[in-house]
């Protein structure tokens, strides 16, 4: 089971300042407990905030991972996780295509993983012909304090993993429900909560007990 963490500095307490120590001491705990695939994803911070954020994540991460090296994804800013050294970008539903990222990352001169937000089917079979490496599939259930999200099912979980791609399921993904996630035939889970609200390393014991 692929573990995805999300990141998400402003669910933790305090000021900037603490949330983001906070948020790099639970991406070390991330790293530390085996967590495949990180996404920083502070979609309010600037250009110059994220990239001073992208580079302390990194070091983080080479400071605290083991075999094999948890891997970091820049939410949607290919041009930031290039100029930090990240492993590749995730990409919103109406972001710019995979392939025109990963002619972004070809002029680089170094490999990229491509990950991309799908909301249905078609989405994920988009993504897939568009050479995204993997697709991030939600929500497959009704997220925490978001009663009106509409929330897709195993289902439609299963129809999506279906397509010539590997799909992740995401979207009020808790221990007890993702099992479930890997049996309609998901690679495995991301989630923010799960990893942040929880000490990891139970977790990690639990899901892939």
């Amino acid at each position: 089971m692929l573990l995805f963490y999300i990141t998400d500095r402003t669910q933790f307490s305090g000021d900037e300042s603490a949330r983001r120590r906070d948020l790099l001491a639970k991406i070390a705990e991330a790293t530390r407990c085996g967590v495949d695939l990180i996404q920083l994803r502070e979609r309010d911070l600037s250009s110059r905030e994220l990239e001073a954020l992208t580079r302390a994540a990194r070091r983080v991460i080479g400071e605290n991972s083991g075999e094999p090296v948890s891997r970091l994804l820049i939410n949607s800013r290919s041009d930031i996780a290039i100029a930090c050294g990240a492993d590749g970008a995730h990409l919103r539903s109406d972001d710019i295509s995979p392939s025109e990222v990963r002619k972004i990352w070809a002029r680089s001169g170094r490999p990229s993983l491509i990950s991309v937000s799908c909301h249905s089917t078609a989405d994920v079979t988009r993504a897939a012909d568009e050479g995204a490496d993997f697709a991030v599939f939600a929500p497959v259930f009704e997220k925490k304090g978001e009663p009106q999200s509409r929330a897709a099912g195993l289902d439609r979980l299963r129809e999506a993993c279906r397509q010539k791609i590997s799909v992740l399921a995401l979207g009020g993904i808790t221990v007890e429900n993702a099992c479930a996630c890997v049996e309609a035939g998901a690679v495995g889970i991301a989630a923010i909560r799960l990893f942040q609200e929880n000490d990891i390393a139970g977790v990690v014991r639990q899901l892939r007990g």
